[in-house]
C-alpha cells in the first residue's frame, strides 16, 4: 500500500530534453502541454463558421460564456472586467485538467508544483488588479485598510491566500486520486466507475470551481481596498 502510495506520488520523467546535459520533463508538464493544445484546437474548430442566430455547440459555447461572464461580473463588478477572459481560461484549463483522470492520465494538479505556479499566477493576479484600478499608491494603500496598524497582517495575508489555494488545490485532487487508485487497487471491476462519478467527474471540475471562485473574490477584495 505504501509503494502504490509513493508510485502515485511520484513526478515521473516523460523525456528529457538533450540540452545543457539533459533537461528533465515530467508527465504533469506533457499533460499541461496536451490540455492547453486541446483547448487551443478545440477552440480553433468550435469558432468558426458562427451564425448570428446559434445553435448545436455554438448555443451551448454562448450559454456557457455567459453564464461565466455573469458569474465573474457578479463578484468582480465593471472594474474586474479585463480579468474575467483570464480567470475563464483558468477554469476551463483546470476543469479540463482535472478531467483526464478519465482517460488513464493522471491529472497534472497532482503535482504540488503545478499548483504553486497557479497559486503564484493568482497572486500575481490580486495584486495586478488592484494597481491596474487604483494605481502603485492605491495598492499600498490598501495594506492600511481598514486601519493601519494592521498593516503588517495584510502583507501576511497577501502571501498566504495564495498558499492556502495551492494547498486546497494540491490537496484535494491528489486525495481523490489516491482514493480512486485505492478502490482500482482492490476492486478492479464495477465499484470504480460509481466511485468515478464523484471523485473523477464532480470533484475535479468543483475544485475547479473553488480555485477561481476564490481567486476572484480576494481579486475582488483588492480592488475594494484600493479605493
Amino acid at each position: 500500500m505504501g509503494e502504490l502510495m509513493q508510485e502515485m506520488l511520484e513526478n515521473k520523467t516523460a523525456f528529457t530534453i538533450p540540452i545543457f546535459g539533459g533537461i528533465p520533463v515530467g508527465q504533469s508538464i506533457v499533460v499541461m502541454w496536451g490540455v492547453m493544445a486541446f483547448l487551443v484546437l478545440f477552440s480553433v474548430i468550435f469558432v468558426r463558421n458562427l451564425k448570428e442566430v446559434p445553435t448545436g455547440m455554438q448555443a451551448i459555447l454562448e450559454s456557457f460564456i455567459g453564464w461565466m461572464n455573469k458569474f465573474f461580473y457578479e463578484i468582480l463588478g465593471e472594474a474586474g472586467k479585463p480579468f474575467v477572459p483570464y480567470l475563464g481560461t483558468v477554469l476551463l484549463f483546470l476543469g479540463v485538467g482535472n478531467l483526464t483522470s478519465l482517460v488513464g492520465i493522471t491529472p497534472p494538479t497532482k503535482n504540488v508544483n503545478v499548483t504553486a505556479g497557479l497559486a503564484l499566477m493568482s497572486l500575481f493576479m490580486i495584486v495586478f488588479s488592484c494597481i491596474y484600478t487604483h494605481g502603485f499608491k492605491g495598492w499600498l494603500k490598501s495594506f492600511t485598510r481598514p486601519v493601519a496598524i494592521i498593516l503588517p497582517i495584510n502583507i501576511l495575508d497577501m502571501f498566504t491566500r495564495p498558499l492556502s489555494l495551492c494547498v486546497r488545490l494540491f490537496g484535494n485532487v491528489l486525495g481523490a486520486f489516491i482514493i480512486m487508485e485505492l478502490i482500482k487497487h482492490i476492486v478492479p471491476v464495477g465499484i470504480p466507475v460509481i466511485f468515478s462519478l464523484y471523485f473523477d467527474i464532480f470533484d475535479g471540475l468543483i475544485q475547479a470551481y473553488i480555485f477561481v471562485f476564490l481567486t476572484s473574490m480576494f481579486m475582488s477584495e483588492s480592488i475594494e481596498n484600493g479605493e
